[in-house]
């Protein structure tokens, strides 16, 4: 009953056989309880701590019973006054705990969240970009879709591109093999090359993007129609994913000015292996062109030279049969 109080239940055993007789030493407290002198003095030691008992000054060897209710009640008051403390410890934990939970939490929240900031129109999308371009420290990475590129986007990238080189910044661009064919955008590129950029060729890009310092990523927001405006995105796994599908690609690439190789079992060029995985997909020849950055004259001419090399009746039928033999990955 008493440990509460903290009496452990010797110093109990032998508080309430001084309770009956006071007057009792150690040896009559070990008899009566049928124990060691010892373990009796080590329960008297502890309610001497606890002010249950005290050394009396008539008998020097002699202890005296405190009167139980000044006694226990001090003990419980004290008693009372540790729990509260503890308490008062264990609503301040709480509080604490409270604030690191919800730290990390926001910490985690901030390294999940997606910062994205729509920005509509060509002329936002500019601004946007030399504002990046001025702040970019390391990295550029870049897919660039649409085939040979307009004057007007030639000459509002020059300037930026200069800058970023002339400063050291690694630039690696992956363009369209179809620029082969517009004599200024492959000028263009023979310019950057010469300042220290890295260019490669790819039969075809999944979108157009640009990342910087790997930190933030310009897409459009519509793949199909780029001049309607663009998405800013900050950190995330987003901007990761979108470095490793540069890498990946990247990897795929041809270098600027070497010629596309045809695969020696197949005999297609990887132009010729992108319009079969999209003609597989139920692509039309107007989607084919927009997507390599070449006419649907082109487009219409590699497909018509493809189902003849397969025996297909239709383009998905030809998509079909490439990936049957493996045609589509090289293989």
């Amino acid at each position: 009953m008493l440990g509460i109080l903290g009496v452990s239940a010797d110093g109990e055993s032998v508080y309430r056989a001084m309770l009956g007789a006071p007057d009792r030493g150690v040896a009559e407290l070990a008899d009566d309880l049928h124990w060691a002198p010892e373990r009796v003095r080590d329960a008297l030691d502890e309610l001497a701590r606890l002010s249950l008992t005290r050394r009396s000054d008539q008998r020097p060897s002699g202890l005296l019973l405190v009167d139980p209710e000044v006694g226990l009640e001090q003990l419980l008051a004290r008693r009372q006054s540790e729990l509260a403390q503890r308490q008062h410890e264990i609503t301040s934990s709480k509080v604490a705990i409270r604030e690191l939970v919800a730290e990390y939490s926001d910490t985690v929240q901030v390294g999940r969240r997606l910062d994205v900031e729509q920005l509509d129109g060509v002329d936002v999308v500019r601004v946007k970009l030399e504002e990046l371009a001025h702040n970019c420290t390391s990295e550029v990475l870049e897919f660039i879709t649409g085939g040979g590129q307009s004057e007007a986007n030639r000459e509002a990238s020059r300037p930026l591109d200069e800058r970023l080189l002339e400063r050291g910044v690694s630039m690696r661009s992956v363009y369209l093999e179809s620029v082969v064919n517009h004599p200024r955008t492959v000028s263009y590129l023979e310019w950057l090359n010469d300042l220290g950029a890295c260019v490669r060729l790819a039969p075809a890009l999944p979108l157009r993007m640009i990342v910087f310092d790997r930190e933030a990523a310009i897409i459009p927001t519509d793949p199909e129609n780029t001049a309607s405006g663009a998405l800013l995105l900050h950190g995330g796994a987003f901007v990761t994913a979108l470095c490793a599908l540069f890498e990946q690609t990247w990897q795929e690439a041809s270098p600027f000015g070497s010629t596309p190789q045809r695969h020696s079992s197949t005999g297609l060029t990887p132009q010729m292996r992108a319009v079969l995985s999209l003609l597989a997909g139920g692509h039309t020849d107007e989607v084919v062109a927009r997507k390599l950055g070449i006419s649907v004259r082109t487009s219409r001419r590699i497909t018509a030279e493809l189902m003849t090399a397969l025996g297909a009746r239709s383009r998905f039928q030809a998509g079909v049969i490439a990936g049957e033999r493996g045609w589509l990955h090289g293989t």
